[in-house]
């Protein structure tokens, strides 16, 4: 082989490597900035200071179930090849339109909530109406999708707004001096369990839309297939390690504030539980710090709530599986979740806590479709991989406990919403 030719493959490998590491990051921070959204933001901090360090307990098992489930459905979707809502059809006829229905409606829930949690931001931030700041947030989510290149944009805004998050985040948590000894103790060991808020964080955090977030994003690279295996792995763990260390310290830094005796002021109209912490710890620069944070997290899961939704709708129509069709599908479910945000006269908050519980009482239901396709059909749906059987054991006892939860916690969520 000459000289000229060895450069040129080598040439070729590393713009081959280049173009693989975009997608794998966006595909990691899609997930990670969905999964620490606006609704696991203010959830976090409602139950927090309702339950204090034991709260620490919920977020481990976020954690733990968030690994089971990440795991399982971003090997098999990438293995496969094919979106999950195609694959639960081969898998039982009609299942994929049901999970599809599921998590339009869970996704469009969930999108209200990130436009309110956008206005919430901008009005921390900037003082704007929320109202008026969900607004802008939409747009601007819109404009991003409208643009030709949206796919490396939607990557290079997650990750900038992912890289804020976690970096403010962690300054409060350090100022707000939280009791981490106790907070350890109590994560491993609760004083008390409330399943409610359990399923509620699970769902705003691993449920509805957000489960399938990264695996589509990473399917849409091209990397499918059993020898892409090491590289669906590294990027899922990756993003659970972002995700997981964003939720616990996030948790410290209200639990700083919590325990100090502080007491939320729920009077204010444009009540912001997680606002008020960090203004607490850092005064009015902490208000708008906490701005930036929540609207980074919004707009972050506007994106990836709006574009994983419609990538569902493909089972129906098969032309809304790439280019403009998907783009133009995702710019409609944008403006029609701003439209049922600006209609909803509750408050921003309480909307964010309840389509996390609703989310979280659809998750069990997709994963018990996957765990079955993950057991019994390795051989056609899966290439004939060898799916390691660990993996299957950890995620199947995940979808039973989401079952468990599920069905302990329907009533709780939805009195919260009737309230």
């Amino acid at each position: 082989m000459s000289q000229t030719d060895q450069t040129s493959r080598q040439k070729s490998a590393t713009e081959f490597a280049k173009a693989r590491r975009g997608p794998i990051i966006g595909a990691i921070f899609l997930m990670a900035t969905s999964a620490i959204g606006p609704g696991f933001i203010t959830q976090t901090a409602t139950f927090t200071f309702n339950f204090g360090a034991a709260f620490g307990f919920a977020i481990l098992l976020s954690i733990l179930i968030d690994f089971a489930v990440q795991m399982n459905v971003w090997r098999i979707v990438t293995v496969s090849g094919k979106r999950a809502g195609q694959l639960a059809n081969e898998a039982f006829p009609g299942a994929g339109y049901v999970l599809a229905v599921l998590i339009v409606i869970g996704g469009l829930a969930f999108n209200i909530g990130n436009i309110a949690g956008g206005g919430l931001g901008l009005n921390a931030l900037a003082g704007l109406d929320p109202k008026i700041g969900g607004l802008l947030t939409a747009l601007l989510a819109i404009a991003i999708f409208v643009y030709k290149k949206a796919g490396p944009v939607m990557d290079i805004v997650v990750l900038v707004l992912g890289v804020a998050m976690i970096s403010l985040t962690v300054y409060v948590a350090f100022v707000s001096q939280p009791p981490v000894g106790e907070a350890l103790k109590q994560t491993v060991l609760p004083d008390s369990i409330n399943w409610a808020s359990v399923t509620t964080i699970v769902g705003g955090t691993v449920g509805g839309y957000i489960t399938y977030s990264g695996a589509h994003r990473f399917l849409d690279s091209g990397q499918t297939g059993p020898q892409n295996v090491k590289y669906v792995h590294r990027a899922s763990m990756n993003g659970i390690l972002v995700t997981g260390l964003m939720r616990y310290v996030l948790f410290l830094a209200v639990l700083g504030v919590a325990v100090s005796g502080f007491v939320l002021d729920t009077t204010n109209t444009n009540f912001n539980p997680a606002g008020q912490a960090f203004q607490f710890v850092l005064g009015t620069a902490g208000l708008r710090i906490f701005g930036i944070i929540l609207w980074a997290a919004s707009i972050s899961s506007v994106i990836g709530a709006a574009y994983t939704s419609a990538t569902f709708l493909s089972v129906f129509n098969k032309k809304l599986y790439e280019g403009w069709p998907l783009r133009i599908a995702t710019v409609i479910f944008i403006a029609v979740s701003m439209l049922f945000y600006l209609a909803w006269g509750a408050a921003p908050a309480n909307i964010l806590v309840f389509v996390g519980g609703l989310n979280g009482l659809i998750l069990p239901i997709g994963l018990t479709v996957f765990m079955y396709i993950g057991w019994f059909r390795q051989k056609d749906l899966l290439q004939g991989y060898k799916y390691p059987v660990w993996l299957l054991s950890f995620g199947t006892l995940a979808t039973l406990l989401s079952w468990y939860m599920a069905i302990v916690s329907i009533g709780p969520i939805f009195a919260l919403v009737a309230g």
